[in-house]
């Protein structure tokens, strides 16, 4: 497949994939509240500055943050009661703009969300959010190797039967970008998170605001071809 020029800002593009892999918290779910609830709280408990371990902790397992915290802690029993709080703690779970409008116009087959999340926090958070389940789902509970490794990502492609590289990755965290990218597929990176700088850093092949600016053209034949840019009536 053909890959396209580089475009960070509003020009319109369109984008050929024949399947589309979404990180879950800053792509399709705002979850930050609930999320730096939960590890503010952790992170006081352990004596860390809270603002410093809620950005550290965002689009990564939450186990490998616990072992690079904490490394002569019981590790499974840190991150048990964190998944525990985290999923108890659903008040604001909402869907980022245009998330629900771009799941449903993609075919549901052609599409996976991979996450960091646990399995039963993921799905608590889809629920909240009000979004379809996902019929291909990768977790934490999935992979040896989460992000910013390409395990899942790769696993993902698995899930829809199709190369990583003919794939694109919606991602806001460095972490994930650079699980996307080593997996050799495409990266929409959006600003729900981090900024353009930290964005390209990690190796973004494309930049826009949030699901809003991403719209399915058209599909036929196996191939989706996604427009990003935001679309004016």
């Amino acid at each position: 497949m053909q890959d396209l020029p580089r475009v960070y800002t509003g020009a319109m593009t369109t984008i050929r994939c024949r399947g589309v892999l979404f990180d879950l918290d800053g792509v399709l779910v705002d979850s930050t509240p609930a999320v730096a609830r939960v590890w503010a709280a952790w992170a006081r408990e352990h004596g860390f500055d809270a603002d410093e371990i809620v950005r550290r902790a965002h689009g990564r397992p939450s186990l490998t943050t616990i072992r690079e915290l904490l490394p002569d802690a019981d590790h499974e029993a840190e991150n048990r009661e964190v998944e525990r709080r985290e999923i108890e703690d659903v008040d604001g779970v909402i869907p980022l703009p245009g998330a629900l409008e771009l799941l449903r116009a993609l075919p549901a087959e052609r599409w996976a969300i991979v996450t960091s999340c646990t399995s039963p926090l993921a799905r608590v958070r889809i629920r909240a959010a009000g979004l379809p389940l996902p019929q291909h789902l990768v977790t934490s509970n999935d992979v040896l190797h989460g992000k910013p490794d390409p395990e899942p990502y790769l696993k993902g492609a698995l899930l829809l039967g199709v190369p990583p590289a003919e794939c694109v990755v919606l991602e806001d965290a460095p972490a994930g970008i650079r699980a996307g990218k080593a997996a050799r597929a495409r990266v929409v990176a959006l600003r729900t998170t981090a900024d353009d700088t930290e964005l390209l850093q990690a190796g973004a092949d494309w930049i826009a605001n949030d699901c809003l600016d991403i719209t399915l053209g058209s599909y036929r034949d196996g191939e989706a071809f996604l427009i990003v840019g935001r679309q004016t009536k």
